[in-house]
């Protein structure tokens, strides 16, 4: 399986009053296309901060993040990484349709990727809900959602920030499985998550605690310290407020 990013002594710091956090501490991880990766570990261990350095939300404060397919450090566009945060980020003013909608229109590929936003709508219960807004809606129908924009351009990189925490069983069953079948047609799906049922169905564990990885489900190997295009240098600590 080809390699989608490479994360090398990723390291990242918060301010918090006289404190200083380390919410990772040199962090390495591959992740290769067509796999389902869980990315396990306490609250405040440092998972949402790992997913939000490898979407481009936040900068570390050092080590590298090498792309396969981009240069700069540039936020990745949706079609590379889409991400499915813990608050959804759904638009209030737009449909449920609209906000599923929303990255194809971005990507120039609304009017041939429609169908498709329809059928994931369908797929995850929502076909009847295309015309409502978000806040007519259940919050599990509004994970739902944001799970389908999530899916809706193929990405290559999925990151779903706890994608099960307000389904019952059977939705959550759904939603893995969704994430698996996007796995097989060539993405790469990273999930941060509580639920061991969902655990059950993941290619790959990582373990995170207290900003380690402890687990990376890649025995006998190691991520390369070469150079290559879409590095971040590795560069000394910069400790922000966060």
């Amino acid at each position: 399986m080809s390699v989608i990013v490479e994360a090398v002594g990723l390291r990242k710091s918060y301010r918090r009053g006289p404190e200083e956090v380390h919410a990772l501490r040199r962090a390495d991880l591959l992740l290769r296309a067509g796999e389902l990766v869980a990315l396990v570990g306490p609250s405040g261990s440092g998972k949402t901060t790992l997913l939000n350095l490898l979407c481009g939300w936040e900068q570390p404060d050092g080590g590298r993040l090498s792309w396969s397919s981009m240069s700069g450090r540039q936020e990745p566009p949706w079609s590379e990484v889409a991400v499915m945060p813990q608050d959804l980020g759904l638009i209030d003013e737009l449909t449920v349709a609209e906000n599923v909608e929303l990255p194809l229109w971005l990507a120039g590929q609304l009017e041939q990727g429609r169908t498709g936003a329809a059928d994931l709508l369908g797929r995850l219960g929502l076909a009847g809900h295309g015309d409502r807004l978000p806040a007519e809606i259940s919050l599990g129908e509004r994970q739902r959602v944001a799970l389908a924009r999530a899916m809706v351009v193929g990405p290559r990189l999925l990151l779903a920030d706890e994608p099960t925490a307000h389904q019952d069983a059977d939705w959550a069953a759904a939603m893995l499985q969704a994430l698996r079948d996007l796995a097989h047609q060539g993405s790469c799906c990273v999930v941060a998550t509580h639920s061991q049922e969902l655990l059950a169905g993941v290619d790959r564990v990582v373990a995170i605690s207290d900003g380690e990885l402890e687990l990376t489900g890649e025995p006998g190997r190691s991520p390369a310290a070469a150079s290559g295009p879409g590095e971040w240098a590795d560069t000394e600590p910069d400790v922000r407020d966060g």
